[in-house]
């Protein structure tokens, strides 16, 4: 299924000419992302059992794991896995986090150019990274990774309307004060306002899959001050800020936070997990 909301702006687009340049933010700083960022609902490991088929002793390739946040649970149910990753810091705590794991291989490398195994996959997984990959190729390479029948299952993420609201309302005004991007009078979406259409259509125009099957999981998770910053400190158009403005920003956020809301927040996630096969 899919549904044809497309207005609302997601986290997950990043604008094509600075693509290259903000997903090599995130191997600045590999302990951070690790430290820092969550992983992800229990329940989407048991639909990626049902919907991909990534269950004990499939072989699952695993396109961009960062630090291992889904690769560890699902070598934890027994999967297969060969994980690819760019960043050589992310790489080695993957490989860290994953050191009891027989069946899992960490490679550094970007899966564009990543010479594809001769036996194909069960599985491709790509959790909070498939945007980061080349749209001009990354459709076929998944496809050519899979044996026919094979699951392409798709994870994103998107901020929503919901935990703290009224922090996420106050806290617009630290953005535009020190982010020049930030639309003025931004607010967050509802989860139902958020659209998959255009994940859905691109894996239809490939004509490499059938149809794609969403689930969505509403997922709010609670910060300290300190711990949120650490948060923020990972994403990448935080950390593309200059200097003196990813600072002013921090600092105002955590004015706000800590003035007004006793150090703590609550943000509200919408993961949603896309799984298409290969025809």
């Amino acid at each position: 299924m899919s549904d044809d909301i497309t207005h609302v702006p997601r986290d997950d687009r990043p604008d094509e000419s600075r693509r290259e340049r903000l997903r090599r933010t995130f191997d600045e700083d590999a302990e951070l992302y690790d430290r820092a960022r969550p992983g992800y609902p229990p329940e989407l490991y048991d639909d990626l059992a049902e919907l991909a088929g990534a269950v004990p002793g499939s072989r699952v390739l695993e396109v961009g794991c960062g630090t291992g946040q889904a690769t560890v649970p699902l070598a934890g149910r027994g999967c297969r896995i060969t994980a690819v990753e760019a960043g050589p810091g992310m790489a080695a705590v993957a490989r860290r986090n994953l050191a009891g794991a027989a069946e899992v291989g960490v490679v550094t490398a970007e899966f564009e150019s990543w010479p594809l195994p001769q036996e194909p996959f069960d599985v491709v997984v790509s959790a909070s990274a498939f945007h980061w990959i080349d749209p001009a190729v990354r459709m076929a390479r998944a496809a050519d990774a899979l044996r026919p029948g094979g699951a392409l299952a798709v994870v994103r993420g998107q901020h929503v309307a919901g935990g703290t609201e009224e922090f996420f309302i106050e806290v617009q005004r630290c953005y535009e004060r020190f982010d020049p991007n930030t639309p003025p009078g931004l607010r967050l979406p509802t989860a139902a306002e958020v659209g998959n259409s255009d994940h859905a259509e691109e894996v239809a125009r490939s004509g490499r899959f059938g149809t794609t099957v969403f689930r969505r999981y509403e997922w709010d998770l609670t910060y300290t001050t300190a711990e949120y910053l650490d948060v923020l400190r990972t994403f990448s158009g935080h950390r593309a800020l200059p200097e003196a403005a990813r600072n002013g920003l921090l600092d105002c956020i955590a004015a706000l936070l800590d003035g007004r809301y006793g150090g703590r927040v609550t943000r509200r996630s919408l993961i949603e997990l896309g799984v298409s096969h290969r025809r």
